[in-house]
């Protein structure tokens, strides 16, 4: 039976939705729990919120005559993507760049050396909260920034990062997990 309370809109929880870890640091495996030591909260991202393309990709098999007979799925990409708009933090920075091309603080001077290394694997945790205040969590163990979009600096816009991140299968062929309470 539908159930018009079931229908929810996204907002990121209060002190920012997006962190990053070690892909070795232990995983939150519920909602609502406080995020262990090593984990790093990467501020706003933009109004435009979240988005996680998890569509399997398959192969269509037609019998003689051609009737559709098979659809074996060929692959399944699980990707998320969202613009990190609190530009002058480090630890953004650090997860755009790589952690060891980001040197200073703002007061002393921060240096980004822009480099063509092989992006740096994180840990990542997105919390939310939905409708009749749900708590929303996603659990990414494996992901790696695949595509950074293009960065502009303009009088009316929030300079932003906005980066794609590929989720990788764990040990359990796991890509992310979700889990919600009320």
């Amino acid at each position: 039976m539908a159930t018009v309370t079931n229908v929810t809109a996204a907002k990121p929880a209060v002190g920012g939705a997006v962190s990053v870890a070690a892909t070795s640091a232990t995983l939150p495996t519920a909602t609502g729990t406080t995020l262990g030591s090593g984990w790093t909260g990467l501020g706003y991202i933009s109004e435009d919120g979240l988005t996680n393309n998890n569509s399997p990709e398959s192969e269509t098999i037609k019998a003689w005559g051609g009737d559709i007979v098979l659809t074996p799925v060929s692959g399944k990409e699980d990707t998320f993507s969202f613009t990190l708009i609190e530009a002058i933090n480090t630890d953004v920075l650090k997860v755009i760049y790589g952690s060891s091309n980001v040197t200073g603080t703002l007061g002393s001077g921060v240096t980004v050396n822009a480099k063509t290394d092989e992006m740096e694997a994180h840990a990542w945790c997105i919390d939310m909260v939905l409708r009749n205040s749900v708590a929303k969590r996603i659990v990414i163990p494996n992901g790696t920034i695949s595509e950074v979009g293009e960065i502009t600096y303009a009088d009316a816009d929030a300079v932003g990062y906005e980066i794609t991140v590929t989720a990788f299968p764990n040990s359990s062929g796991v890509t992310h997990y979700e889990y919600m309470k009320s």
